[in-house]
């Protein structure tokens, strides 16, 4: 299962339909509260975060993911404007698994979905 922490309309239609497609499970939250508690909750194989959202705290989240007492070992990956150099390198500091730029996550998303689905089904 993929948890997208998006609030992009046309971002959330893309990966449905892919996913859809592909037979992948997904899950989206649309509030930064939302994030961890549905981490622990869904268990997921990926988190893809929007890092160019303000409503979703991606940073916040991602920390919150990745260390302190809080810490959930699950893959994450962001995308974002490849213009944001900024926002790549507060992802990263965050402790984000991958960035991607948004071009470059559509191309990949086929793929991104099906590795995210065969590392769930493995772990089950």
């Amino acid at each position: 299962m993929v948890l997208c922490a998006i609030d992009d309309l046309i971002f959330s239609i893309k990966i449905s339909t892919a996913a859809r497609a592909l037979g992948t499970s997904v899950h989206f939250v649309r509030n930064a509260a939302e994030v961890l508690p549905a981490v622990r909750d869904r268990r997921p194989s990926l988190v893809i975060f929007d890092l160019d959202s303000p409503v979703l705290d991606p940073m916040g989240a991602i920390r919150a993911l990745k260390s302190g007492p809080d810490a959930v070992p699950v893959r994450t990956l962001g995308y974002v404007s490849h213009v944001r150099a900024d926002l790549i390198a507060a992802a990263r500091e965050a402790g984000i698994d991958e960035v991607l730029a948004r071009s470059a996550f559509v191309t990949r998303l086929g793929d991104i979905l099906t590795g995210a689905h065969a590392a769930g089904t493995s772990s089950s």
